[in-house]
């Protein structure tokens, strides 16, 4: 007769598939970890070049400001704040003159219906040194005035369109009135 006795002072368990699972995991993990801390290696080398780029853009810009204060100061010297103003007073006329009173109303014929009366243009340059109309326009109706918007909000030429104001007919005028202010593409 037999008798199954454990001499064992713990009780067999089947501990092999725990135990290679874990050592599987154990050297993916590892892996993962090696590959974290290449790319952390990577990028710290990257960075450390992009900061040395970064410190010679800066001493760049410090020289060029340096010279720019120069400049200024002679400018703004007495002798040569006259010349200076005069200067960007000749510049801002020739800024002026280089728009083509030919050319805006060439190009305003091809968006302006035959019966919208152009009262009057006025071009004016804004700090983006980009042409802008301030247009008065009149008409019988407020038809032809909507599609005349349309057209220039369509065009190439011309671009975002706000109507700064409206006036309906009165008995001495009997046009709708309207000003409005677009963007015009000549270039200067």
């Amino acid at each position: 007769m037999r008798f199954p006795i454990n001499l064992a002072s713990e009780p067999f368990r089947r501990d092999r598939p725990v135990f290679v699972a874990s050592v599987v995991l154990s050297a993916i993990l590892g892996a993962i970890l090696a590959g974290l801390v290449w790319m952390a290696y990577v990028q710290r080398h990257q960075s450390s070049d992009t900061r040395t780029e970064i410190a010679s853009v800066d001493k760049q810009l410090a020289t060029i400001a340096q010279e720019q204060s120069k400049i200024s100061q002679a400018l703004q010297r007495p002798d040569n704040a006259e010349v200076l103003n005069r200067t960007l007073f000749l510049n801002s006329l020739l800024q002026r003159k280089g728009i083509s009173w030919t050319r805006i109303f060439a190009d305003l014929e091809t968006v302006v219906p035959h019966n919208v009366r152009v009262i009057s243009v006025r071009p004016q340059i804004n700090g983006q040194n980009q042409v802008q109309l301030d247009l008065f326009v009149g008409s019988q109706t407020t038809d032809p005035v909507i599609q005349m918007l349309m057209k220039m909000e369509g065009s190439t030429l011309f671009g975002r369109t706000a109507i700064a104001s409206w006036l309906p007919p009165s008995q001495t005028d009997p046009l709708y009135r309207y000003r409005l202010t677009v963007n015009y593409a000549q270039k200067l």
